[in-house]
């Protein structure tokens, strides 16, 4: 397998996360406003994630700006990852540790793509006086 074709797998999978948890978000469905009210930022919280997951799915679909994308997912899932840890706990409201497990997945993906356009990074990084 190439790795163009492993940037695309890891794109999709991410991005298809991402965006089928915004139903959940916009719409205020109970599961979203129990997480984000225990968190403290109902609904700030709950509407600012979904911005933040929505713009990182597109700039992960386009090819040019994947890194970016994946930057912004990664760091949002960070966050979903430390609130699962420290405040909601693995599971939420009997769900299995679903949100976790995807929260980890779309971190995985995210990484990983990073580090496969890690030149793009660098690139960028380099052109910033710091």
């Amino acid at each position: 397998m190439n790795t163009n074709t492993i940037k695309w797998a890891l794109r999709l999978v991410a991005a298809a996360i991402l965006l089928q948890t915004l139903y959940f978000k916009f719409t205020g469905a109970p599961e979203s406003v129990y997480i984000f009210t225990t968190l403290g930022i109902e609904p700030l919280g709950r509407i600012g994630s979904g911005v933040a997951e929505l713009v990182a799915s597109i700039l992960l679909l386009w090819p040019r700006t994947t890194w970016l994308g994946a930057a912004l997912a990664l760091g949002t899932m960070a966050g979903a990852i430390a609130s699962h840890l420290f405040v909601l706990g693995i599971e939420v409201q009997d769900d299995g540790g679903q949100l976790f497990l995807l929260a980890l997945v779309v971190a995985f993906c995210a990484a990983a793509l990073l580090w496969l356009e890690k030149d793009k990074v660098m690139a960028f990084v380099k052109t910033r006086k710091l």
